[in-house]
Order: C-alpha cells, then structure tokens, then sequence
C-alpha cells in the first residue's frame, strides 16, 4: 500500500471516529496520539461533543464526513457482520475478530488493537464509542439493536448524511446566544449558550402515530406543581379505552371529571361504551409522583399546543425507543433544564426551585428573556469532537423506506 493511500484511509477514520479536526494533518495527529495513548486505556471513555448539532461546525464537520463515507464506499465499505445475539467481555470465537474488524473500519477501534478472537476491553470500549454514535445506551455489550445498527449499509447512511446536511445549512444561521435544540429523531435535547452545549437531556417524543411537531418559538414561561387537563385525543384513544378495563384508573390517577357546568361527576355515572366522555374535561390533581407532567411544565407558544414537561414515569429515559409521548415532550433532569432557563431571571436559582417543588404549590414563574426554542428533525450529522452521528429515521422523513428501528415499542402508559 503506497504511503498516500495509507494516508488517506487515516483520515478517514479519524474523520470517522471524531478524534479528527477541520485539517487532515491535525486529524492525523490526533490519531497519532489515540494510538501512543492506547495501551493505557486512556481513550476507554466515550467523548461527548460541546459542538451544537446546529452550528456552522458541526455543517462543516458534516461535510466532511459525506466525503469520507464516500471514500470509504469506493473501497468497499463495510460487511455484514454475524453475531450472536448477546456478547460481552469474555467472549471468545470468530464473531470477536469480525466485530474487531468493523469497528477499525469506522474508526471506533484503533487497528491496533489487532484480531484476538477475545472480546476484550478494548472491544468494549470500541462498542461503546459506536453506541453512542448511534444513539443507543453504552454498554459495551452486543444485543440485538447494536447488530442492526451494525449492519445499516453504508450506502444509506452516505444518503442519510446528504438528506440532513440540507436542514443543517437552513438552521446555519445565528439562532441566539441563548437556545434549546429538541432534535425529534435523537428524543434529544441541548440547551446552547456562547456557541457551546451547556446542557443535554434525554427526552420522550411523540409516537409515530402521534408525532412531535417540528416548530420555532420561544420559551416563555416555567409552570411548577401544574394541574394536567387530557387532551381531547387521548380521552378518545386511550382514557375510554383505559376505563372500560379498569374502572378505577381516573380514581387511582387523581384524574376529575369536570361537566360543562364545572361541576365534578362521579365516572360511575359515565357510559364508558359510548363517547359521553368526549364531552366531559378531565383534570388530573398537582403531584409529581402520579401527575402525567410531573412537577413541572414548559410552555412553548405554537398552534400545535404541545410543550415540555417533568414525568413521572422517568424510567424511560434509560430506554433506546423514547417515542412515546402523544406529542409533547417529556424531559430528564428537568430541574437542571429549567435552572439554566431560568439563570437570567432575578429569585430563580436552584435553591429557590427545589423550595418551590417542594412546596407542591401551583405557581409560574416568566422567564426574563424568553429563550428560543426550535423543535427539529436531523438523523445524520457530525461534529469535529464527537464524530458522526445517526438516528433511526423514525417518521420516514428522510424518503429511504422503513428505518432499520433497532429497539420496538413497547406498551406506554398515557
């Protein structure tokens, strides 16, 4: 192999496995340094990038990566790797040398670490850097949504990177000193201040039936301890048919039944077989334990009337499939969330919005400078300290056909 092919295979895995910058000899040095450090394990930990998604370094840094997949395309990409369908540190058998061998070629494992048929630290290191590439839980581990997302053909996700460059460039501009990016795809959330990500957060986004809208606003308003009135399309969809199985569920859940009138009605005195109920409101009392929001919800202007908020259902957040809301958007660690969209506003620090949690009373409190907020759907890009990124195209935005969805949905309450 000439000296410039070996060259230009380097760069791209640099490019690829997010050790590269803007320059190729940089990149080359970073990957110099990856492979003098590697016998120590230094580089065991999975990098997260303080680059925005949406920025002007993140479009170049995707730019960059279309050329080097397609360079990777032109020889030969990757295999079809065959795995068993669990696999950890121990492991042992020719399925070890072939994962070895995929991840070198996207740079998520050093060549050096070599064939051994034993799936090693090093192995479990370069699994969770692919992980976190994908957006699936680093553990380190095969299971059966690492080995799909292993297998996406590259051809695709060279189109998946040209689809989403596209919306990169049109959010290139400058989106404030101060924002939140929602990223649908990803059920993802950064806050963004002084051109760096000053906070992430897992989030639950709506159901491919019942999607996130995609929007552009601002955040004015915090609501804490807040009452939660069903909306009208899931009393349909989900409360009536909840109530014809479990007659106790509104009582169980503190949710009320308001007439026309305002007058509270017992849900014994509903016809649950018919839609009576549609024209009923139902109100769910303040409490984060069993409210649907929480302790806190978010508002955000749009004509789609949805918005952010607590859950108490947080286990989600530790799940691959977050898509599970009816719309809105359910986010982790919602305090550190609302402490930095609230750093501005004179009597809101941290102290002061655990007191007032705590306190269980219904209060709101206006941010001083309302913070944009852009809802948006990217599943491909890449940033110069984080490599390249791909999501599951989950609404079928991106016209490829069917994702190859590596994780299904299970059952979700309302």
């Amino acid at each position: 192999m000439s000296q410039l092919s070996l060259t230009r295979r380097e760069t791209v895995l640099a490019l690829l496995s997010g050790v590269a910058t803007a320059a190729a000899a940089p990149a080359l040095a970073q990957q110099a340094e990856w492979r003098q450090s590697y016998d120590s394990g230094a580089r065991n930990a999975v990098q997260r990038s303080s680059t925005p998604m949406l920025s002007s370094e993140s479009l170049q840094a995707t730019e960059q990566a279309i050329v080097a997949y397609r360079d990777l395309a032109a020889r030969g990409g990757w295999p079809q790797v065959q795995l068993p369908d669990r696999m950890s540190v121990g492991a042992k058998g020719p399925g070890v040398v072939a994962l070895r061998r995929r991840l070198i070629i996207t740079g998520d494992l050093d060549a050096a670490a070599g064939d051994s048929n034993v799936y090693d630290s090093y192995v479990e290191a370069g699994v969770r850097r692919f992980q976190a590439r994908v957006g699936l839980s680093t553990t380190g581990a095969i299971n059966r949504s690492t080995i799909v997302a292993l297998n996406v053909p590259i051809d695709r996700r060279i189109r998946q990177l040209e689809t989403n460059v596209v919306r990169l460039r049109s959010w290139s501009g400058n989106l404030g000193q101060r924002y939140v990016v929602a990223n649908i795809p990803a059920a993802m959330v950064e806050t963004v201040e002084n051109g760096h990500v000053a906070t992430r957060h897992a989030a639950g986004v709506g159901k491919i039936d019942r999607q996130s809208p995609l929007l552009q606003t601002k955040i004015p308003e915090i609501n804490f301890n807040p009452t939660w009135t069903v909306p009208a399309s899931i009393i349909r969809k989900d409360l009536i048919p909840k109530m014809r199985k479990e007659p106790n569920y509104l009582t169980e859940n503190k949710i009320r039944i308001i007439s026309q009138s305002g007058a509270e009605i017992s849900p014994a005195s509903v016809n649950w077989n018919s839609d009576e109920a549609t024209r009923y409101t139902f109100r769910q009392d303040p409490g984060g334990d069993f409210n649907s929001l929480g302790f806190v919800r978010i508002n955000i202007p749009s004509p789609h009337g949805v918005y952010m908020h607590d859950t108490p259902s947080k286990g989600i957040f530790g799940d691959d499939y977050r898509f599970v809301s009816s719309g809105c958007m359910r986010v982790q660690n919602v305090r550190d969330y609302i402490a930095w969209l609230l750093k501005n506003t004179p009597g809101w620090d941290r102290a002061k919005i655990d007191e007032v949690i705590q306190s269980g009373q219904r209060i709101n409190a206006r941010i001083a400078d309302p913070v944009p907020c852009y809802w948006v759907y990217v599943t491909a890009w890449a940033t110069p300290d984080g490599g390249v990124q791909f999501r599951d195209d989950i609404y079928n935005k991106d016209g490829l056909g069917p994702a190859p969805v590596a994780a299904l949905q299970g059952d979700q309450d309302i």
